[in-house]
């Protein structure tokens, strides 16, 4: 366990907090959105949003076709789930507990719809930027279910389970089949008990974020309540501490891309002339 104390150069200090806020997408469908109501300084992320409701109403329409362009998406289930249909011809259910991977690349149409129709549905979607040598690629798609992801239990009773990437914490070494993710993008579902504190190496000029989606992160004398996104500055290595209801959270880190943006909703490229192009290809049937 990390000394709280230590405030070394190589612990990263909170740079921000950003509050998540409810909106709506698809047919309907609430969700908390925190990243991609701002401006884009979280390269190489552009949206985090988290549904997570008991009511079918808020999310039994689901999100019907539409298109992508330029980005990878990576959703993650932890109750309910989703039919995923694409025009690559892929169709599979993304169950509780089951990540799945998308990569647009020059084009993609596809469909999010609920499995359940009553209950709890509980997930995430991130995206991730893809750099502008990768933008026009072909697209790929991946998924993993609950059992494939790998899951460690560490002394002090933390749970970590890998969405994405490779991770090395604790003498655990946790290996995501969803591995392959632009920007060295990865993904890691914490859920710290009451009162401990975990400290994780990190790339030292990834961005870093943590969003707190149950419980409590104490950080410098500031509680980080769920549906709040916490930017960390640079460093080696961040400190997570629960508070007295313990604390779960996603944590991500990513390489910026350092290159310019022009996005027009699911379509995200580098300028606004590949910007409506990619308008132009959707509307011509091009995807």
């Amino acid at each position: 366990m990390a000394n709280s104390a230590n405030h070394s150069s190589n612990n990263r200090q909170v740079q921000q907090i950003l509050p998540s806020r409810s909106t709506s997408d698809g047919d309907g469908v609430r969700i908390q959105r925190t990243l991609g109501q701002h401006r884009h300084d979280m390269d190489p992320f552009l949206m985090l949003d988290e549904i997570r409701s008991v009511d079918s109403a808020d999310y039994v329409g689901g999100f019907p076709p539409h298109p992508h362009r330029g980005i990878e998406t990576l959703t993650y289930m932890l109750a309910g789930g989703f039919v995923h249909e694409d025009n690559m011809g892929h169709r599979e259910e993304l169950r509780d507990g089951g990540a799945q991977w998308m990569s647009s690349g020059r084009g993609v149409i596809h469909s999010e719809l609920p499995l359940i129709h009553e209950g709890l549905l509980h997930g995430f979607q991130l995206w991730i930027n893809l750099p502008a040598a990768q933008k026009m690629r072909e697209p790929a798609y991946k998924q993993a279910t609950r059992e494939e992801l790998p899951e460690a239990t560490l002394d002090n009773g933390t749970v970590l389970r890998s969405f994405g990437g490779t991770w090395e914490i604790a003498g655990k070494t946790l290996v995501s089949p969803l591995n392959n993710f632009s920007a060295n993008a990865r993904a890691l579902d914490i859920n710290l008990p009451a009162n401990t504190a975990l400290q994780i190496a990190v790339p030292h000029d990834d961005t870093v974020l943590a969003y707190v989606f149950d419980g409590t992160l104490v950080t410098e004398n500031k509680n980080i309540e769920r549906q709040n996104v916490v930017r960390y500055g640079s460093g080696s290595t961040v400190e997570l501490q629960a508070g007295n209801k313990g604390a779960r959270c996603l944590l991500l880190t990513g390489t910026p891309l350092g290159e310019p943006i022009a996005q027009h909703g699911p379509f995200v490229m580098n300028t606004e002339a590949e910007m409506q192009q990619a308008i132009e290809d959707y509307r011509a049937g091009n995807f």
